[in-house]
């Protein structure tokens, strides 16, 4: 694999945000010459699939400004310093949805754009819900509408393309993959 590497030369920040880093890195490529990449780097996120003692599973419903449209998605949130994917996990499903969970099991961690950033998401099942009474409130910018809805009825939405986000799609179809195997 060695003959794959690209060899970092020179790297710039060229910009420094709330949530991203962004890097210009010049790199020898594995047949001596050198480009140039464009680099995001993120702090890493956690991605929630609540599902109730009825088997429903919570969804948000949320506006998205880079893509100018509300999108329905499963919980999510990025890492804050230094804090543990599974206490992120925790603090996540009770801000956006107002429960709090028995079981929050980690099921898999994958990179969203790893052509151009590092952003890894864990993703939890969160299964034992209960609806707290006073919840930990939203980020003073965040607005999210929650829905209930089975899996089938969630395939459906992805189908239609009213579920339009990668870490949603990827959770709703390792559920159905594993419904299938245990069939």
């Amino acid at each position: 694999m060695e003959h794959l590497i690209e060899k970092t030369i020179r790297k710039e920040k060229i910009f420094s945000g709330k949530v991203i880093n962004v890097y210009v890195e010049e790199v020898e490529l594995p047949n001596g010459k050198t480009s140039k990449r464009e680099v995001v780097k993120h702090p890493g996120a956690v991605a929630v699939i609540p599902v109730t003692s009825e088997g429903k599973l919570v969804l948000v419903r949320q506006y998205r400004k880079a893509l100018e449209r509300v999108l329905v998605e499963i919980p999510a949130g990025k890492l804050e310093k230094g804090e543990e994917p599974l206490a992120t996990a925790r603090r996540e499903l009770e801000e956006e949805t107002g429960y709090v969970a028995r079981s929050i099991r980690h099921l898999v961690s994958f990179y969203t754009s790893p052509g151009f950033a590092d952003e890894l998401i864990h993703l939890y099942v969160a299964e034992g819900l209960t609806k707290l009474e006073e919840s930990a409130s939203l980020d003073d910018d965040e607005f999210v509408d929650l829905l209930e809805v089975t899996l089938e009825e969630a395939l459906v939405m992805l189908e239609k393309q009213e579920i339009y986000d990668a870490k949603t799609a990827y959770a709703l179809q390792y559920l159905q993959l594993q419904k299938a195997l245990k069939k």
